[in-house]
């Protein structure tokens, strides 16, 4: 699902994200479907209901958000659209929200206790993007067993609000200190949160394939 209308920004090519994405997951054996967010995207009668039915995983790339966030629609027109995401997410469709969706969906408030944290404006902050670390905080998890370091070409989001209840997978090192930026959500449902991403060059990062090919085959149990 890439951010599209109010929930993309002029920082983030979110398109340019999921075409780096489709191959690798479809290279696992997924039938990958790339969506823009609008309002009637998860109707009932909806593209996704039209194409995919109920999907066996969601991956959100999606942005802070347009200046004018309202000229495809004002908060209640999106309403419908985030009681029915947050359904699928409840009724047990995993989901991987990557990146800026730490800082996406403002206007749902239940979003941040989905992903289990949230990019916090004044405080949340990242140094400037350059070949960047991440050390495995958990290392006997299924998702990080066995993978060592990462490392990318990618922003270091630093001073994220991350739920006590979340299960640190990754973090990075910056001037001494470790910052959380891969979690599995408190839950009960199947949640990770990776704050790589931040554009293409991190996905030539071998490592961080890696990473989201262990993620994605986590979530939906394979």
């Amino acid at each position: 699902m890439v951010g599209r209308g109010r929930y993309e920004d002029p920082w983030h090519d979110d398109a340019a994200t999921a075409g780096a994405l489709q191959p690798l997951l479809a290279a696992e054996g997924w039938d990958v479907h790339v969506h823009g967010t609008s309002p009637a995207l998860l109707a009932d009668d909806g593209l996704v209901a039209a194409t995919v039915g109920r999907p066996d995983l969601v991956v959100v790339a999606a942005g802070t958000g347009r200046s004018d966030p309202d000229f495809d629609g004002d908060d209640a027109a999106w309403a419908a659209f985030h009681t029915a995401l947050a359904g699928f997410v409840t009724g047990g469709v995993p989901l991987l929200a990557l990146h800026a969706a730490a800082n996406t969906f403002h206007d749902a408030p239940a979003w941040s206790g989905l992903v289990g944290g949230r990019w916090t404006d004044g405080t949340s902050w990242h140094p400037p993007i350059g070949t960047a670390t991440f050390d495995v905080a958990d290392p006997a998890h299924p998702v990080t067993a066995g993978l060592g370091p990462v490392e990318a070409f990618d922003e270091q989001y630093c001073d994220l609000a991350v739920d006590p209840g979340s299960h640190v997978l990754l973090t990075t090192r910056h001037e001494g200190r470790d910052h959380p930026v891969v979690w599995v959500a408190p839950g009960p449902a199947r949640v990770v949160y990776d704050g790589l991403g931040h554009d293409v060059r991190s996905w030539a990062s071998p490592s961080r394939r890696d990473l989201v090919r262990r993620t994605v085959a986590w979530l939906a149990a394979r």
